[in-house]
């Protein structure tokens, strides 16, 4: 039997100060940004439970109680509390989760992303992988080398290849390696600056995962308020009075 017919389990990052998209996110984290209506986090929310996550637990950190709507809202979901956001990197909230890191098969999710297109959680996933977007000519996003169809490296930049779009999936025996390696990594003062996907790169000999490939405005990453705008024209008038005197 294949992994998808297991019970899934997904974890949303969600801690994060969002400084690029200020002034909104000064009182606003920014996951709960609305785009179209809808806070992002939301349409990441509704594509987990529409793939039959039974649990989803969101790292909050900035502006915390911001998400305690989502638990009204969505009785999957639980918080839990990154106490080290500031002082660390994404790295401390992988670890935040660590407890229920290995629980089952997991989505690890960015809560920042619209996810237009709910059905890219509906994939036949059997295997560990991360979610990518075939980018042509260079890119300075993350990106990942491959061989033999398994990811041979993560990291900033590449040319021609799958960029990162937010997603993960870890079968539940690698969900276990990976907790055990951001656990060690943890403990270590000097990797409180790393990204949670630096402790992949290094671990790519146990953890062996494929490309899962999403097409472009499937999943999309709103970084500033310009590109808020541009996708949805009318958040502005949502967000005027908190950017009144800012010309964009």
């Amino acid at each position: 039997m294949g992994q998808n017919m297991d019970r899934k389990i997904g974890i949303i990052m969600a801690a994060g100060i969002g400084s690029r998209m200020r002034p909104i996110t000064e009182t606003i984290p920014k996951p709960m940004v609305k785009v179209f209506g809808k806070p992002l986090i939301e349409t990441v929310i509704d594509g987990l439970l529409a793939a039959g996550v039974s649990d989803i637990y969101v790292v909050v950190g900035y502006l915390k109680e911001s998400f305690d709507t989502l638990g009204e809202k969505y009785p999957q979901i639980k918080l839990i509390v990154n106490e080290d956001y500031l002082e660390k990197n994404n790295i401390s909230s992988v670890y935040a989760a660590k407890d229920v890191l290995g629980m089952a098969d997991c989505f690890i999710c960015e809560a920042d992303l619209l996810i237009s297109d709910s059905s890219v959680f509906l994939k036949n996933l059997e295997e560990s992988c991360y979610f990518g977007k075939m980018v042509m000519g260079s890119s300075d996003d993350w990106a990942f080398e491959l061989k033999d169809g398994y990811i041979s490296s993560v990291k900033k930049g590449g040319r021609d290849t799958y960029n990162m779009v937010g997603i993960s999936y870890f079968t539940k025996p690698d969900s276990l390696i990976l907790r055990d390696k951001i656990v060690e990594a943890y403990g270590q003062e000097e990797n409180s600056s790393l990204f949670w996907d630096e402790v992949v790169d290094a671990n790519l000999q146990e953890l062996r995962l494929r490309v899962e490939s999403v097409e472009e405005g499937q999943i999309v990453e709103i970084d500033t308020v310009e590109e808020l705008l541009e996708i949805d024209p009318d958040a502005g008038g949502q967000y005027s009075g908190v950017w009144r005197e800012e010309k964009f």
